[in-house]
């Protein structure tokens, strides 16, 4: 028998609300409707699944800001894409971040994530499906983002958005659970970004621990300095 067949009836409600959330395709208004009754719960049920993803992304951006950001880390800003409930936002803050935003697209989330005192702002109804009107453009040395590219949720091309808001030279960290990866054939899209110079692949951390049940990969992206169209030849 396997861990799984022994899960208590509190864990397997769980896992069945996690797969409810993965069958939504992505639809906001029913993403939305499904978090604002979970948001409750939220952080007990990850507990339950084992979700380590947000200690793993948090430690990664401490990693990164070491090795390659000058200046100190409580000067570094930090955009959380789809910061639920703050998970993240704490371990960041634990390791001694202090200037970071959130977003998610549940408002219940968001206010859940205020609540735990270590963001400056954390916004609900965004989507990351669509273009961050309220972010503008390379704002943030790092942004990260755990359980978001994630079946059912956010399209792999919203890493075009996290580029967008990052600083040349700064670094966007995700997670992205292996049947995501698979299903949506996430690399040919990162190498379409690569190939036009939103993003370069830095560094992929795969088959790690992410819930009890499936492992994922930790993709860091730096964003690359951009360069200047070509003028177009005279006739």
């Amino acid at each position: 028998m396997n861990t799984l067949d022994k899960e208590t009836a509190p864990e397997h409600a769980a896992r069945e609300r996690m797969k409810e959330s993965h069958a939504l395709h992505g639809d906001a208004v029913r993403l939305a409707h499904l978090y604002r009754g979970w948001a409750s719960a939220f952080d007990l049920d990850q507990a339950r699944v084992g979700y380590c993803g947000p200690t793993i992304v948090a430690e990664l951006a401490g990693a990164v800001q070491t090795a390659y950001l000058a200046g100190q880390r409580n000067a570094i800003t930090i955009l959380d894409a789809g910061c639920g409930t703050g998970l993240v936002g704490v371990e960041l803050e634990r390791l001694g971040f202090r200037l970071i935003d959130g977003f998610d697209l549940s408002d219940e989330m968001a206010e859940k994530a205020r609540q735990t005192g270590v963001y400056r702002h954390a916004r609900g109804d965004v989507d990351l499906n669509g273009r961050l009107s309220d972010y503008s453009s390379a704002s943030y040395d790092l942004t990260v983002c755990c359980g978001v590219l994630t079946l059912g949720h956010v399209r792999p091309d919203g890493l075009r958005e996290l580029a967008r808001v990052t600083r040349p030279n700064g670094f966007v960290i995700a997670s992205t659970r292996k049947s995501y990866a698979e299903t949506t054939s996430f690399e040919d899209h990162v190498q379409r970004l690569q190939d036009e110079g939103v993003l370069i692949p830095a560094q992929c951390l795969r088959n790690g621990r992410y819930v009890a049940e499936e492992d994922a990969h930790y993709w860091v992206f730096k964003v690359p300095e951009k360069t200047s169209a070509p003028e177009e030849p005279t006739l």
